[in-house]
């Protein structure tokens, strides 16, 4: 694994290269929002994990989020916030961010983080590998085709554009179990690998995004269930 970590403090820096290095994963630092995009649009695809923290010098690191998501929409990223506001961690999040770890943070904790977006990537990466050419869409409903192998999703005939990794695999869930009702903690467990410790807000945040994306191609699939959760359902859509 090679991770870009974008962080002005070099303690922290230092500090998280001891884990890395002890994880044997490859990795370099970037110390403003400036070097941050120069590295990473100079070899977008050569990185598995960016990790961001927000408050950058020279420019900031919500800025630096959305200018990574324009080059490329698929690379994990977290982000590394000391900031407490809820609207700064949702923005986050609706940026494109895949998750968040506040400051100050435990390493071990933000391994963790890393090895469950890795785990997540792998697996499906594996269940796509399985599904033959014969049955290309995996997963199909209604008005409704996913291929998780080449991660290509339809709906209403066109094409869902620019999905983050956590919305394809938060669609990939709700869509395969459809009329299902999934708590924001089952989501948590099933599509984020761990749980939040009740900080459920996150899985608010990818709906709200997801949905814009799915409203551009036709009428909406992803309902709310007050007080339980969220469920796809397109079988009374025309």
């Amino acid at each position: 694994m090679k991770i870009l970590m974008i962080e002005d403090n070099h303690s922290v820096c230092e500090m998280m290269a001891m884990f890395f290095k002890k994880e044997g994963w490859q990795y370099e630092f970037a110390y403003d929002g400036v070097e941050a995009e120069e590295k990473f649009s100079a070899a977008p695809h050569e990185w598995d994990v960016i990790l961001l923290d927000l408050n950058l010098p020279k420019k900031d690191g919500m800025q630096v989020a959305a200018d990574i998501r324009r080059i490329s929409t698929t690379v994990p990223l977290i982000m590394l916030t000391a900031r407490d506001s809820e609207s700064d961690q949702v923005l986050g999040l609706e940026i494109g961010a895949d998750d968040y770890v506040t400051k100050p943070f435990s390493p071990i904790t933000l391994i963790a983080r890393i090895k469950a977006l890795q785990r997540r990537s792998q697996l499906s990466a594996t269940q796509g590998a399985q599904h033959s050419n014969q049955d290309r869409f995996d997963i199909k409903t209604k008005h409704f085709k996913m291929d998780t192998k080449t991660r290509e999703v339809y709906m209403y005939g066109k094409t869902v554009k620019d999905l983050t990794p956590k919305e394809f695999d938060l669609l990939k869930t709700l869509a395969s179990k459809p009329r299902q009702v999934f708590t924001r903690s089952q989501l948590l467990q099933l599509v984020w690998d761990y749980e939040y410790y009740g900080d459920e807000r996150t899985v608010d945040a990818h709906i709200k995004k997801l949905r814009q994306k799915l409203e551009a191609v036709g009428p909406q699939v992803i309902q709310t269930v007050w007080g339980v959760g969220y469920k796809f359902d397109d079988e009374g859509n025309e």
